[in-house]
């Protein structure tokens, strides 16, 4: 059966949602973590300017942000990063779906399909959001764990770009499971996640962002609008 990825923010949910706003969410709906949060939006929304202002690159900006929300799983026990997953998938996202993507998600289960989550969301958010779906396989960000609780480091690579099609090779790999694109699908909305698309056969620009879209219409790629 075919290989098809899909990335989850932007793609699978609206815009205006991500994950990483849902661990936020999670945190401040329980009272919990508020000097992390408001150093953390203290330090990195500094950034956001920089690459407005084209002073950074998207992709670094992604690559830091991402790798920094370990200050929220800092001290966490695996079961209670489980549960903010959980209510993330169950909660947050529920009124975020896009019915556009999210059939085809459901088509290629009913199809039989070999379906995989990418994102650069730290991986227990993922698996909790692809465990919500019914979706067999998650990939994202690793956050190193001791004694049962996250330290708040991350395990590189963070998962972006080319690292989202390296971390899935590794994830089937562990499992003794082929990784063949043959066939393969990639269903993604960012021009960071090229690499991904460029490597599969059929690649679907969803709701893509002003460069993303310029390639697929460049090379003739499927493109999901409202």
């Amino acid at each position: 059966m075919p290989l098809v990825f899909f990335d989850i923010d932007g793609t699978l949910i609206q815009s205006r949602f991500h994950i990483w706003k849902g661990l936020m969410a999670y945190y401040r709906a329980h009272k919990r973590k508020q000097g992390v949060h408001w150093a953390f939006l203290g330090t990195h929304y500094p950034l956001y300017g920089l690459r407005k202002a084209g002073l950074i690159s998207e992709r670094a900006f992604r690559h830091r942000w991402t790798a920094d929300l370990g200050w929220y799983l800092r001290g966490e026990s695996v079961a209670a990063v489980d549960e903010v997953g959980k209510w993330v998938a169950e909660t947050y996202l529920a009124p975020a779906w896009r019915p556009e993507t999210l059939s085809r998600l459901q088509a290629h289960l009913e199809a039989g399909d070999v379906v995989t989550l990418v994102s650069a969301a730290p991986l227990p958010l993922v698996q909790a959001i692809a465990r919500h779906l019914g979706v067999p396989h998650a990939v994202g960000t690793h956050f190193a764990v001791r004694n049962d609780r996250y330290t708040g480091r991350v395990v590189p690579p963070v998962a972006l770009a080319e690292q989202k099609l390296t971390l899935a090779r590794a994830h089937f790999t562990a499992l003794g499971l082929p990784f063949d694109l043959a066939g393969s699908r990639a269903y993604a909305d960012s021009i960071t996640d090229l690499p991904l698309l460029e490597a599969v056969e059929r690649p679907v620009a969803v709701f893509p962002d002003e460069d993303l879209r310029r390639v697929a219409v460049q090379r003739g790629w499927e493109i999901i609008v409202a």
